[in-house]
């Protein structure tokens, strides 16, 4: 079985949320930190992984990415703080 994440990372003073949803983490949490592709992530040096959640079921890992990216920022931050508190990179 393959895992699918869905994933929050954030920049250096939390000011910018972004959510994702890979079939590799540590891949993609790598791309990120290295600015390798153009575009939002790069552009607000997104870089900081704050939050991650699994599934087995790919429709499943799609569905949740657009749950919380549907999620207004508050609700976004209560979601990492029941994992990362601290806010800490969790790469």
């Amino acid at each position: 079985m393959r895992d699918y994440y869905v994933y929050i990372m954030t920049n250096f003073t939390n000011t910018v949320l972004y959510v994702g949803m890979t079939n590799d983490l540590d891949r993609r949490v790598a791309e990120h930190k290295s600015g390798q592709r153009e575009g939002f992530t790069k552009r607000y040096n997104i870089n900081k992984l704050v939050y991650w959640e699994s599934s087995t079921n790919v429709k499943d890992a799609i569905a949740r990415e657009k749950q919380i990216k549907g999620w207004t920022r508050k609700k976004k931050k209560e979601l990492v703080e029941t994992m990362n508190p601290s806010w800490n990179d969790l790469s």
